[in-house]
């Protein structure tokens, strides 16, 4: 739910909606169709489309229909027939950031391509957020 790369991060960045790529491949994963997970999984290659997953406008396209991403993901996984179910770490917008030294990296696809400085780093979110009271472990409130 941190990702800023690629399909997700222009996503995120034009429209505003959360990142759909991980939850999209979680989705396909527990697919039992697979010409439902090659439809989701599609990349276009070209165009203004070019290197967006179907899946990825789905569910974008489905959280700006109905103003929410768990509403979107709970459509989806409807419509790929899911086995399990896939809940998102966070509905709230947030970055992954990270304190080299005195130095802070913000952003998921910037931390991973880091050279660290330190031999230790933190790792946080910004803005923080919590573990919602009888959530499921990990899981993160919005």
């Amino acid at each position: 739910m941190s990702d800023d790369g690629g399909s997700s991060g222009e996503l995120r960045d034009e429209l505003g909606v959360l990142p759909p790529g991980d939850i999209r491949q979680c989705l396909v994963a527990l697919s039992n169709y697979p010409k439902s997970r090659d439809l989701f999984s599609y990349r276009f290659n070209e165009g203004k489309l070019d290197g967006h997953p179907v899946g990825n406008i789905i569910l974008s396209a489905l959280e700006l229909q109905y103003g929410s991403f768990t509403q979107a993901v709970k459509i989806v996984a409807e419509f790929l027939q899911i086995s399990g179910q896939v809940i998102p770490v966070s509905t709230r917008k947030h970055q992954l950031c990270m304190l080299d030294g005195k130095q802070i990296i913000i952003g998921e696809s910037k931390i991973t391509n880091h050279r660290l400085k330190n031999k230790s780093a933190t790792i946080y979110l910004q803005p923080q957020v919590k573990n919602k009271p009888g959530s499921p472990r990990g899981y993160i409130s919005s």
